[in-house]
């Protein structure tokens, strides 16, 4: 019998498309009047698109899906359903409710297989609290599957990828590695503790850091955004490029799944690669190990939030995450854009 990640043409990550190319033709196809209730939609490459209905209430929305990175079919509706709700936490939003999205083959896994592909989803959307209101499926070659989200926010506690300001502090609340270890896995190079360490990063909801960050004094967070397809690179590039700063990282700070290091070098995702050749205006100092720079390019599946916040705010919220079990790490600060125009630094 097949399994599932055979029916997916590259293993190892949900990797995305590059998003310069589809950003360009988005821009094109968008007519040219803007609705003032939209408050963040795809112009700044954001986690989600947010619509404020009223003075005090807006809607944050976002679909996710990919092919299977993992062979057990429960483990992979889980992802799937966590990797999606993470878009909405990462806007600082509370999903409400989720569609589910499924691409199956015609002949593809039995019945039981599918039918622990929506329990490990619906289980996880029950854990964060989301009513599951129906789909849509159709067929194709590979399996896919994920959801499309609702949320709400308060139309002035929106989180956006635009505005991270000089002198903010950089929090992570995840380890990088999770595209390396499920492709080491997937040719038998990673060992038990390392699958069960990426595994359960993944399968971790964003919502306990996601509250309390927004439990902060307004204002304390002016920038966030999740760390999945993009990498910890590719995504911090699209937060200097909205908020006209550069990100710099310290990389002897960053976390790091167990073994992900040892086995970066020869088991990055071929999203990993991409992200390498497509992300420019990256500087590496002379001093970072490579395993850790290829692990910043590492394509992630449901991985962490990334915050930049006020310096005052910080050591508050680092203790708190500690607290409630978090395993997230102070990495870097922000900077003004230099005349060097660097995007992000890793030093």
């Amino acid at each position: 019998m097949k399994k599932l990640t055979d029916y997916a043409d590259c293993a190892g990550c949900a990797s995305k498309l590059q998003a310069v190319d589809l950003e360009r033709i988005m821009e094109d196809l968008q007519p040219a009047h803007v609705d003032d209730r939209i408050l963040v939609d795809f112009r700044t490459a954001d986690d989600a698109g947010v619509y404020r209905w009223s003075a005090d209430s807006a809607l944050v929305q976002t679909v996710d899906f990919f092919t299977p990175i993992v062979d057990d079919p429960y483990l992979y509706g889980q992802i799937a359903a966590a990797n999606a709700l993470s878009d909405v936490y990462a806007m600082g939003g509370e999903p409400r409710t989720a569609l589910a999205i499924a691409a199956l083959p015609k002949e593809g896994p039995p019945p039981e297989v599918i039918r622990e592909i929506f329990r490990g989803g619906s289980d996880k959307l029950r854990e964060a609290g989301v009513v599951l209101l129906g789909g849509h499926t159709v067929t194709d070659p590979e399996i896919k599957f994920g959801y499309s989200v609702t949320g709400h926010i308060h139309p002035d506690r929106v989180w956006t990828n635009a505005c991270a300001r000089a002198g903010d502090i950089l929090v992570l609340t995840k380890a990088l590695g999770t595209g390396v270890v499920v492709r080491a896995t997937k040719f038998g190079f990673s060992t038990e503790v390392q699958w069960e360490s990426a595994v359960a990063s993944m399968v971790t909801l964003n919502h306990t850091a996601a509250r309390i960050a927004a439990g902060l004094r307004a204002g304390s967070i002016s920038a966030c955004t999740d760390i999945t397809g993009f990498g910890l690179i590719g995504h911090a590039t699209e937060v200097a490029q909205a908020s006209g700063t550069t990100l710099a990282f310290t990389a002897g700070t960053l976390p790091l799944l167990s073994g992900a290091a040892e086995l970066a070098a020869a088991n990055l995702p071929c999203g990993g690669r991409s992200n390498l050749v497509h992300f420019r205006r990256v500087t590496v100092g002379p001093d970072v190990p490579p395993e850790v720079a290829l692990l910043c390019m590492d394509p992630q599946t449901s991985g962490g939030l990334l915050f930049s916040l006020a310096p005052d705010a910080a050591v508050g919220l680092m203790d708190q995450l500690t607290a409630a079990g978090v395993r997230a790490a102070t990495v870097g600060r922000v900077e003004p854009r230099g005349a060097d125009d660097v995007l992000v630094r890793l030093s």
